[in-house]
């Protein structure tokens, strides 16, 4: 798949969300939204200056921005944006958080990047294409067994009480003596670059979710839902990333 000039534009969005977040760095307070979950005025500054830029260079596609919402585009093509993944750990002045800008094709991910606007990190992953970490090719681990893997989410807060115990199940699976809580999308560039097994999730929005497909998957990695099944526009928000997709089954066998 021929994406030249949307990764040209994609770079570019990416480069105004960094201008746009690193000043206020450890330096802002948190606001509530009305779900009670914590947005900054970097969060809505990257996403202001993300949307600038597609309305002048890409007007006839859609965006889907976590700030402020949807605008419908002509083209069957929708840039979904989430100007800071992981607000929490932004606030607590952890450099684990990333700006997520995807590119969806008729309800598909086919573009794809995490962003670490300070310490300069850039994953780009493209349907067909190997993906890159600053220019660089990246590719993930083996895991040949479910024992050796190092299993990763953001929090237990995030699961309702039965996808809790769905994913100990998961967990006890695992090396869950190594298992890494907190990270956001972080931990999806980290199985990416082969410093993770997988990374399972629940209550993910399309915003969450939609980058990190290419990214892990040009990785060499898979992305599915708890079913195993592919992800899309459509899907629920219950989230697999595997670094070896050889051990899917496993991981959804162990999830049911």
């Amino acid at each position: 798949m021929n994406l030249t000039d949307q990764i040209a534009i994609a770079n570019r969005l990416a480069d105004a969300a960094r201008d746009a977040i690193r000043p206020h760095y450890r330096t802002v307070t948190a606001e509530r939204k009305s779900d009670a979950s914590p947005v900054t005025i970097a969060d809505r500054a990257a996403e202001e200056e993300m949307r600038r830029i597609l309305k002048a260079e890409a007007a006839r596609d859609g965006v889907i921005g976590e700030e402020f919402g949807e605008e419908e585009g002509e083209t069957g093509r929708q840039w979904v944006l989430d100007p800071i993944d992981g607000t929490t750990g932004f606030l607590a002045g952890r450099p684990i958080f990333g700006t997520l800008i995807a590119l969806v094709d008729r309800g598909f991910p086919v573009l794809g990047v995490i962003d670490q606007p300070i310490l300069g990190e850039r994953w780009i992953g493209v349907t067909g294409q190997g993906t890159t970490l600053n220019g660089t090719p990246v590719s993930t681990r083996v895991c040949k067994e479910m024992q050796d893997a190092t299993l990763a989410t953001t929090g237990p807060h995030y699961f309702s009480p039965e996808d809790g115990q769905r994913f100990m199940n998961l967990a006890g699976a695992t090396d869950h003596q190594r298992m890494v809580m907190g990270g956001d999308c972080y931990n999806y560039a980290m199985l990416a670059s082969g410093h993770l097994d997988m990374v399972v999730e629940a209550g993910l929005k399309l915003h969450d979710f939609a980058a990190l497909v290419p990214v892990v998957e040009g990785a060499g990695g898979v992305m599915s839902d708890w079913n195993g099944d592919p992800l899309h526009a459509g899907s629920g928000g219950h989230v697999i990333a595997l670094g070896d997709a050889a051990r899917l089954e496993d991981v959804v066998d162990a999830l049911q």
